[in-house]
């Protein structure tokens, strides 16, 4: 009965893989957007040549790119990306969604803290991170992978002093990926849940809300700023039918007599 169900209420055209009823093995099977079970939509919205691209900086190729997506008014927030540290020597992979601050002729740089957090451990032992960006109604994708490198406590204050006051707050009160300790309770009275950790936390933001009472200039924390990601290679990436994509690579040659970066521009296959 379950699959006949399936069967009716699945859209015209759209082939199902298998129903809730087979065997119970996995979770997630073959999904497609909302539906449980399906094939894959095509990407069909464009097509990428070589002659798309600039043709010796993908620095400047990612900002047109990243303006287009802007302006599509189709990426809620196209500064968003997946920054993937590892650390050494076990090559463990961590990763996160981070926002994109800011692009320079020297690379792409994002803001965190890196005094305790996992990203900071993995840095320490590795210089190398990537940088995944994804633009789903434009069907696009970029990849970037580089050494990274501390911003300067100055060039960090420049940012941090437009982030909210409660960010700012925030950047100096959290130890970022220490793990919570809940704070004891006497069997939540009147039907309070027991406290799971949070309450530290809350209790870090007031110190440290007191040490700055009254102060509007707060100065970036030592442990708190912008990691800048130097890229050696950057790749494009278009959508295309069949799963046939436009993939372009961006690899920087050895450094060349002017000191100016020169790139190897290829297409992959996909």
């Amino acid at each position: 009965m379950r699959a006949s169900i399936f069967r009716l209420i699945r859209p015209p055209g759209r082939m199902a893989l298998h129903s809730a009823g087979d065997g119970g093995a996995k979770y997630i099977f073959a999904p497609a957007g909302s539906e449980a079970h399906g094939q894959a939509e095509q990407f069909t919205k464009a097509s990428l040549t070589r002659g798309d691209l600039d043709a010796t900086s993908p620095i400047r190729q990612f900002h047109s790119w990243f303006a287009a997506a802007q302006r599509s008014g189709r990426v809620a927030h196209p500064e968003t990306c997946c920054l993937a540290t590892a650390s050494l020597p076990s090559g463990r992979v961590s990763s996160r969604m981070v926002y994109l601050k800011e692009l320079d002729a020297e690379g792409f740089v994002v803001y965190s803290n890196f005094g305790t957090s996992r990203k900071a451990r993995d840095l320490a032992t590795n210089p190398w991170a990537s940088l995944t960006f994804w633009w789903e109604d434009l069907e696009r994708q970029v990849r970037v992978e580089g050494r990274a490198a501390r911003l300067s406590p100055e060039e960090s204050q420049k940012y941090f002093d437009t982030r909210v006051r409660g960010s700012r707050v925030g950047a100096w009160a959290s130890r970022q990926s220490q793990v919570l300790t809940p704070v004891a309770t006497d069997g939540g009275e009147g039907g309070e849940e027991e406290d799971d950790g949070r309450e530290q936390l809350e209790g870090w933001v007031k110190e440290v809300e007191e040490r700055f009472e009254g102060q509007e200039q707060i100065l970036v924390p030592e442990f708190w700023g912008g990691l800048r990601i130097v890229p050696e290679s950057v790749e494009f990436w278009q959508g295309r039918q069949s799963r046939l994509h436009d993939r372009f690579l961006y690899t920087k040659k050895e450094s060349v007599q002017d000191d100016t970066d020169a790139w190897i521009l290829e297409r992959l296959s996909p």
